[in-house]
Parts: structure tokens; sequence; C-alpha cells
């Protein structure tokens, strides 16, 4: 009860911050907005511009000399860290889906490797999530912000030399973490498995991190801050804050640690992962269609909401577990209240996309970035439906909750950083993507592969639910059931799998390939005579 209370009284006071920093934004004029503060990610003439170098050809050439090439300061400060957590968050992807893969395959072919102590599901599955999480989730929404925020706010990133020393303790430590797992040092607790001096390395350079795009917002040439700088500050501000408190040694044990665990599992989701995705999407989908989003106004109130109401969600997967009813149903309540906030972002994101429906033909990115804001709606309603009782008592400890995981950290903010990167690499490289139909080809395979993963184990996880609370069924007959579902799991797997080794494949050559690079040095000059 005592780590409970302090677990409670944590977040209250991270509420209070939140709180805190609200009154400061209304002090400062933050929300005294109007429409045209939407429009401040826009430099003068871009509004009604479409901007991606792979869909609009009318206006590649026009936008690349003139737009990026007068801003070309601004992301040079960040470019090394910015290649850096590109380079590792790729290779995190790849490792982490072929671990994934293997996981996949031992539900329903329990002897494959089995003779190897590494490649048991325990571990392999693990070092799955940690890839995963930490290091492709997590990498690409840090260089994304690296990139965004400087761009926002008109100045270059400020202390790149103590963010890139963060980004390397980052890739340091998911590696250590690893290498813990798979040679079994694992404490045991989901999202949290890797050792604790791992975990603290891990928070250390979240830290650096933030601190750098914090002095870089200090130092910003615009009044204004927008939505998408709120979203990704915060997320970068909170994760490390999170994750000391988790993972502080001999803070926490027994029922009280279980707790912790699942208050960290689904804020490092809702207060680290969540954030990355719903800022970056509120950037590129407006900067796609060349159109501010649909409601300015409602946009900070999905922020705050996040804000406010997320913090105590997590200790709904204790239900029916020896902690305190009223803990489990003061979660429950929180998960109802963050119907708010996800209406916001819905509203306008796909509103905005909806009014630009001849962009979203067009732009591959634009297709991988609202599709990934729509599943982000669609995970956020089931999670909050998953969190009462009734619904809970048919779908916990099932591969329900498998997919609906899958469809928020997979369908949601993977398939956002897809378009992130797809966006953003050719105008940090100035080159263009090698191959342009392997965007197409990347998309199909995961979403198809995904749509596959994600129905087989949604019906499958439901079905096993209703069958484990059949009085006296044998559970033998429930797993012999399900590996129809599992197969059709590991199948969705293999496409997702190519997808991303697509993707690793045209970055790296795109990275690679400096005869791409364009003659801007001889344009520059007469850019910037343009702009004054």
């Amino acid at each position: 009860m005592t780590t409970m209370g302090l677990l409670l009284a944590l977040s209250f006071v991270a509420s209070l911050g939140a709180l805190g920093f609200l009154i400061w934004a209304i002090a400062n004029r933050q929300f005294s907005v109007n429409q045209q503060d939407a429009a401040s990610i826009f430099e003068p003439g871009e509004v009604g511009t479409p901007d991606d170098s792979t869909a609009f050809q009318s206006h590649k050439d026009a936008k690349q000399q003139g737009f990026d090439a007068a801003r070309a300061r601004i992301d040079e400060a960040g470019h090394k860290v910015v290649v850096l957590m590109v380079a590792g968050a790729v290779l995190a992807l790849i490792v982490g889906s072929l671990f994934g893969l293997i996981s996949s395959f031992k539900l329903h072919l329990p002897d494959f490797l089995a003779d190897s102590a590494v490649m048991t599901f325990g571990r392999v599955r693990t070092m799955h999530l940690n890839l995963v999480s930490y290091g492709w989730l997590s990498m690409a929404g840090i260089a994304a912000a690296m990139w965004m925020v400087p761009r926002m706010f008109r100045t270059p990133l400020r202390r790149p030399n103590l963010a890139f020393f963060g980004a390397c303790v980052w890739m340091t430590a998911t590696t250590l973490a690893v290498i813990a797992i798979g040679l079994g040092y694992s404490e045991g607790a989901e999202w949290l498995e890797m050792p604790w001096p791992v975990g603290i390395l891990l928070g250390i350079g979240g830290a650096c991190m933030a601190i750098a795009l914090v002095d870089t917002a200090r130092h910003r040439q615009v009044h204004h801050i927008y939505v998408t700088a709120w979203y990704l500050i915060g997320g970068l501000c909170w994760f490390p804050i999170l994750f000391f408190i988790a993972k502080f040694p001999g803070l926490h044990a027994g029922v009280q640690h279980a707790t912790v665990n699942w208050w960290f599992a689904h804020n490092v989701l809702g207060l680290w992962l969540t954030p990355l995705g719903v800022g970056t999407a509120y950037y590129l989908i407006p900067k796609i269609v060349g159109k501010p989003v649909f409601s300015y106004a409602v946009s900070l109130l999905g922020f705050w909401g996040l804000a406010l109401f997320y913090s105590q969600v997590g200790i709904h997967h204790l239900i029916g577990g020896p902690v305190p009813t009223w803990v489990v149903t003061l979660s429950i309540v929180h998960s109802m209240m963050m119907f708010i906030p996800v209406i916001a972002v819905a509203i306008n994101q796909h509103g905005t996309v909806l009014a630009n429906l001849w962009a979203f033909k067009q732009s591959v990115t634009l297709r991988f970035v609202s599709i990934g804001a729509l599943m982000y709606t669609l995970a956020s309603f089931q999670g909050s439906l998953e969190a009462l009782r009734s619904i809970n008592s048919v779908t916990h400890f099932t591969h329900y909750t498998v997919g609906h995981a899958h469809l928020g950290a997979y369908a949601f903010t993977s398939m956002v950083m897809f378009g992130a990167f797809y966006y953003m690499l050719p105008l940090l490289t100035k080159r263009e993507w090698p191959w342009p139909r392997l965007l197409n080809l990347h998309f199909w395979l995961v979403v198809v592969g995904f749509s596959i993963y994600f129905f087989a184990v949604s019906i499958g996880g439901w079905l096993q639910g209703m069958g484990l609370l059949e009085v006296g069924r044998p559970f033998g007959d429930i797993t012999r059931m399900l590996e129809p579902y599992l197969q059709a799991r590991s199948i969705g797997g293999i496409l997702m799998t190519f997808g991303h080794l697509i993707f690793a494949v045209h970055i790296a050559a795109l990275l690679l390939n400096k005869q791409a690079v364009r003659s801007a040095a001889s344009a520059q000059p007469a850019a910037i005579a343009e702009t004054v």
C-alpha cells in the first residue's frame, strides 16, 4: 500500500506539473490561439502548396530550391544526431522483426530452435519487444523530433553535442539490454526487463536529448509554440521521469511492483510513444497537403487532455489481481476520460485528410501517416473499452491484447514513422529516393501483413477468452483451437518483415548514394536572393 500510495502521489505530482505548464501556457498567451496559428509551420506563400517530394512533381523543384536551401543551416546542427538515430532505428527494426518472427513461429512450432537457450520464447519475445519499443519506435520518434522541432522554432538545434552524446548512450543502452536479456539477465517485468543499471543509462540518454530540445525551445525565433512541439517535447521530458521511477532499484517489490509495472507500461505507450506519433502526424499531415489542420483550438485540447488524464490508465491490466478495487476503478475512469483527447485528435487529423482526399490518393507518405493517425483513434477506443470489467474478463491473458498492443505500437506509431522518414530524409539529405515504386510496395506489404496479423490474433484471442471462461473445457483443446490463428499471425509477420527489409534497403541506398546529391550549391544564392 505504501508503494501504491507513493505511485499515486507521483502521478498526482505529474498531473500538477502538467497543470503548471498549462497555467504557464495560458499566462504566455499560448492558448490565445486562432486558426492563423495553425499556419505557423508554413513559410510565407507555402499555404496551398502540397509538399511531398515523392508525389507532387510540379512543386518539387521550387520547394527544394527555395524553401529548403534557404533553411539548410537549421538542419545542419542536428544532421549528425538525426542520421545516427535513423540508422539505429532501422537496424533495430530489422533485428527486432526477425526476433518477432521467430517468437511467432514458436507459438505453433514449439520445437523450432528449441536447443538454444537464447532462442527460447521467453528471451526472443522479450528481445523483440525491447528492440521495437526502445530501438525502432523510440529512436525513430526522437530522430523526427530532432528534425522537426528546430524547423518549427526557426532555430538550429541547441546543444547538438549533448544530443549526440544522449543518442549514443541510448543506442548503447538498447544494445546492452538486448544482449543481457538474451543471456538470461532479465528482471521479469514487461517493458522493464532490462537490468536496472542499463535502464538508468537509457533514462540518462533520453534526458540529454530532452535538454537539447528544451533549450532549443527556449531560443526559438517564433512566439507561438505549435502543437507538435508540445507533444514531442512533452514526451521527451516525461520519458526519463517515468523510467527512473519504474527502474529505481529496491523501491518496488511484490504486488506493488506489478502495480508500478503496469503504471509504467501504459505510460510509456501513452506519454512517450503516443506523443511522438500524434505530434509527428500533426506536423506532416498539414505540411503534405499544404493546408492547416481542421481546427487548431481543438488540437490543444487533445494534448492537454492526454497530459491530464493518461497517467493512471495502466492499472486496469490488474483487474482481478490482489490490488485495491478503488485503484483499478480509478484507472478505468481515466481510461474512459481518454475519449476526450482522442476525439479531439480525430476531428483535426481525419478532418484535414478527408477534406484533401486528392492528396491521400497521390502521396504514399500521406497514406502512411493518415492511416497511422486513424489507427491511433481505433486503438484508443479499443483500449478504453478493454478497460471495462465486462470486456476485460474475456480478453485478459489472451492473444486479443497482443493484437491491441500491435494496433497501437505498429499500426499507429510505426506507420506514422514510416511516413516521417519518407518525408524528411529527402529534405535532410537533399537526395531523391532511388526507387520510388518501393514506397508503394512497402506500404501494401505492411498494410496487408498487419491486417492478417491483427484479425488473426483478435479473433483467435476472443475465442480463446471465451473458451477459458467455459467451466471444464480442457486447456489443451483451447490451445489446439488457436493453431490456425497463430499460423495466420506468422504469415502476416512474414509480409511485414519483407516490407521492413525493403524499407531498410531503400534508406541505406538513399544515405549511401552520394551521386544523387543535387547541385544545391549553385541554386542557393539565387534562392536566397529571391526570398530576400
